[in-house]
């Protein structure tokens, strides 16, 4: 059944759909586990993955389903809401189907955004502890993070305080970590714009290390990167221990693996290398695996999820956090080089709301009243705005891969706005399809899943945007130029040294370059919106993620801990206290 999701909120279509969600009993039966192959976390269960994919290595791989999205408003354009209902329409074709998508930071959830686990009839449950930590993988993050950060500053502490003899006499050697040198920082799960630049160790020589330092959002943590590329256990371990935290005085890095914290640090992380079992309103499976923030971070639910879907599922859907030209593109190329898997179709989500923003129309600020415009017809406008959608499906055709347009729609859309952006999507050669999932689940999704299963018989041409050959300033110019459109490539004086250094250095050559810039264009600049042109892309750094083996150029004024706003979710979550029950999540 669906619910009313015009006149019901998400928690509570949520709240509701739980009465009838399967126990883990129910997936051990339905999907074929054994029964050491789910381990119980409340209602949930974590799939032991090395189990499953050791037993099942042998049979064929599914389809392989990419969703992404043209350039959002600050609202979102409901994705996961397209993933989710994706699979419960391709549940009533009566495919074997299931997915894998990115568990909610803490920071959107109680900010602007909300949660991701979709919404409507179109959702991930139970949306509690989906919402709220969930089986505890980003908690773990941040503590193994933090971790390394507590092992440096207490080093420093300990060097500043005792003679080389007395530290030997501890089992140290000096490391001379130059404090105006280091690569990490601490890292929070919320929006929390007072902590961007902070200086510690304030107080005697007992209280730490004085020095500058700054906090980021835990998603954006290399740990998140690495658990989202990770095959294994000891893949993760080999790679927690080549984080480069710091540089001594001389410029030789510091790892983790120099202040011996690596191993505790994956003692943090045993239980996240498994993705969590959740499941659709409708009943479908849904493994959550890795974060969110495809603008700051890799943006990628993991390559343990998709690999675990694929060998269960007859059909596998995955998801890109933001637009093509972000998340998509670390898909193609980080992610899917990394797993070795091929996608058969990339499904680009789209609404009239967006798609008229980037027309022209007034901005579009969360938390306030949406503009007349978004609300009623408005062909013009949207006309204008169609070449954002036509850029991105043009991003997905560079790879070879079958776009599948979906209009999400909305119950404000009219009748001839939605048959004018089919008529153009058809016009440009990319199969569309009309989607009510929010409104009507499965039942709205028919179309989407006919479409997607057609693109999947289909073959595809998969190629890279570049060859890993290339050189670091090269590849972010052939990005800039390919993927966003922009005139080419401005490199602030620091990042040019940075990135000549990283390209004349043979242990470099191998690693992804992973991009990091606004998710509110397909520019640096989040005010240009629709197809920019004439514009440079200015690179002002180059973050180092020697665990990951990523090297991120950074563009534009983009930070990696966002802020929270003058009117955040949290202001209306609450618990019921009779029954416990959480209230106010979206």
């Amino acid at each position: 059944m669906a619910y009313d999701a015009v006149k019901m909120a998400d928690w509570q279509i949520s709240e509701a759909a739980e009465e009838h969600m399967k126990s883990i009993s129910d997936w051990q039966k339905e999907l074929g586990l054994q029964k050491d192959e789910i381990i119980p976390y409340g209602r949930l269960g974590k799939l032991d993955f090395m189990k499953i994919i050791s037993r099942l290595g042998n049979r064929p791989d599914g389809k392989y389903i990419d969703v992404t999205a043209i350039t959002p408003t600050p609202l979102g354009e409901g994705k996961t809401t397209t993933t989710m209902g994706l699979i419960e329409g391709l549940g009533k074709r009566g495919k074997n189907v299931g997915g894998c998508i990115r568990q909610p930071s803490g920071g959107p959830t109680m900010n602007i955004k909300g949660s991701a686990a979709g919404g409507g009839n179109a959702q991930a449950i139970p949306l509690t502890e989906f919402s709220m930590g969930l089986t505890g993988d980003i908690n773990a993050i941040m503590n193994a993070h933090n971790l390394a950060m507590v092992a440096m500053n207490a080093r420093m502490q300990h060097e500043a305080n005792y003679t080389d003899e007395q530290l030997a006499k501890r089992g140290l050697k000096r490391l001379d970590i130059d404090p105006k040198n280091v690569e990490m920082g601490w890292v929070i799960d919320f929006c929390a714009q007072g902590l961007r630049n902070i200086i510690m160790g304030i107080g005697g020589k007992m209280d730490g290390f004085l020095m500058n330092s700054r906090f980021g959002i835990a998603v954006s943590s290399e740990l998140m990167a690495i658990l989202s590329i990770v095959r294994d256990l000891a893949d993760l371990r080999d790679r927690l221990g080549k984080i480069t935290v710091a540089y001594d005085r001389k410029g030789n890095p510091v790892t983790t693996s120099d202040l011996e914290v690596a191993g505790a640090m994956c003692a943090w992380m045993v239980s996240a290398i498994n993705p969590t079992l959740m499941q659709t309103v409708e009943g479908q499976p849904v493994l959550v695996h890795a974060g969110p923030f495809a603008n700051i971070a890799v943006g990628q639910s993991s390559i343990i999820g998709d690999r675990v879907g694929l060998k269960m599922f007859d059909y596998h859907v995955t998801e890109s956090g933001f637009g093509a030209d972000i998340g998509f593109e670390k898909f193609w190329n980080v992610k899917c080089r990394n797993s070795g898997l091929i996608p058969n179709v990339a499904v680009v989500t789209a609404t009239i709301r967006a798609l008229k923003m980037h027309g022209g129309g007034p901005k579009v600020v969360a938390g306030l009243p949406l503009d007349p415009s978004y609300t009623k017809e408005n062909i013009p406008l949207l006309e204008k705005g169609v070449a954002n959608l036509l850029h991105h499906v043009g991003i997905v055709k560079q790879a070879g891969i079958n776009p599948v347009v979906c209009i999400n729609s909305f119950h404000t859309d009219t009748k001839d706005e939605v048959a004018f952006l089919r008529k153009a999507c058809e016009q440009a050669g990319a199969r569309v399809a009309v989607s009510e999932h929010w409104a009507k689940g499965g039942d709205g999704a028919l179309e989407l899943a006919d479409a997607v299963i057609d693109a999947c018989n289909e073959t595809v041409h998969f190629k890279f945007l570049y060859p890993m050959e290339m050189p670091l300033r090269q590849r972010v110019e052939t990005i800039a130029k390919n993927v966003y459109g922009a005139s080419g490539v401005n490199w602030l004086p620091d990042a040019a040294a940075k990135a000549k250094k990283f390209e004349e250095d043979p242990k470099f050559k191998d690693f992804a370059t992973m991009m990091v810039k606004t998710h509110l264009s397909l520019s640096h600049d989040p005010v240009l919106k629709g197809v920019p042109k004439g514009w440079t892309l200015p690179v002002r750094d180059v973050l180092v993620f020697s665990g990951a083996k990523f090297l991120c150029p950074c563009a534009g004024t983009i930070t990696l801990m966002p802020g929270t706003s003058s009117d955040p979710a949290f202001r209306r979550v609450d618990v019921d206290v009779k029954t416990g029950r959480v209230k106010g999540l979206f």
